[in-house]
């Protein structure tokens, strides 16, 4: 007996069809150039003659090739500190924070008595606060004022990668599984650790990219709990530079600290503003880099959000 064989049939399209796939195309075209552009123009500013930018005659290519943007805001001093800094504050926090979702989400996941009320409370902390003062004032008498720990705690873990992370656990991971590690006699954690996490390789991933983009992009903690500038975070540092690029009333502006380096106050001014978009593109790329690198993580995070459990 010969074996069935399945032809797919190929869908005809029609006039209205090809008409109507064809102006799609092109309206979504140019929203991608609309959103792309500015991002374009940023990186071709940086690398572009200052005199070049602001004459505006930089549009689609860079002119008169010159880094001595980059230059100018490498020679600050706190810049690689900073850097360092934002690294450790990036891997150490995303990393804790995924593993205590996941955690929350895990016991979120089972039955237990009182879970409405604790879904509740959680919940609650996504829409209402303390305020800034109040919290202030508890990290002071913690002691976690102007500490490392401070950037790393702060944000530890966000209510809807909570909720995402449960609904993963809930849809993806079948009962059954619990009920025969309970047989041979695992426990929560052991369950935890050896099952939950090895087949949670995508929500791994997902929260991985949410928090770490979070936390490489949060400069406010920094600002509001960090008053030794050794603990700054790039963020922080770069919105000096970015601020003191614009202020030429104060004596340690960062144009006017370099000036003698820089070839005169004029030349700094000049240096100044292409520096602007290099800041830009020095706090920008690990980001960009990172959600190039896990977008195929996206969809299915979407998707997960968009289940209700």
């Amino acid at each position: 007996m010969q074996p069935a064989v399945h032809h797919s049939t190929k869908i005809r399209e029609t006039q209205r069809d090809r008409v109507f796939n064809g102006i799609n195309l092109v309206f979504w075209i140019l929203i991608l150039a609309i959103v792309l552009y500015p991002l374009y123009l940023i990186l071709i500013a940086s690398v572009s003659d200052p005199d070049a930018v602001l004459e505006a005659r930089v549009l689609l290519w860079p002119v008169d090739f010159s880094l001595m943007g980059y230059e100018a805001v490498f020679q600050y001093s706190e810049l690689w500190g900073s850097y360092a800094n934002s690294i450790f504050y990036t891997l150490v926090g995303s990393a804790l924070s995924v593993l205590i979702t996941l955690g929350a989400a895990y016991a979120l996941s089972r039955h237990f008595a009182g879970k409405r009320i604790v879904n509740l409370a959680i919940t609650f902390t996504m829409f209402f606060s303390g305020g800034l003062i109040p919290i202030f004032l508890n990290v002071r008498d913690l002691g976690l004022y102007n500490t490392r720990m401070i950037m790393i705690l702060m944000n530890l873990v966000s209510v809807w990668n909570l909720m995402v992370a449960r609904t993963y656990i809930q849809t993806s991971i079948p009962n059954e599984l619990y009920e025969a590690a309970v047989m041979d006699g695992a426990g929560h954690f052991t369950y935890f650790f050896r099952c939950i996490l090895s087949l949670s390789g995508t929500i791994i991933a997902v929260l991985s990219v949410y928090y770490g983009v979070a936390r490489w992009n949060d400069y406010f903690t920094g600002l509001i709990m960090l008053r030794d500038r050794k603990l700054y975070p790039l963020q922080l540092v770069l919105k000096e530079i970015l601020a003191s690029l614009t202020s030429t009333g104060s004596s340690d502006t960062f144009f006017e600290a370099y000036a003698d380096n820089l070839g005169g106050l004029q030349e700094a001014l000049r240096k100044a503003e292409v520096a602007k978009y290099c800041c830009i593109v020095v706090s920008t790329v690990p980001a960009v880099l990172l959600y190039i690198f896990m977008q195929k993580y996206f969809v299915k995070g979407v998707m997960i959000g968009s289940l209700k459990g």
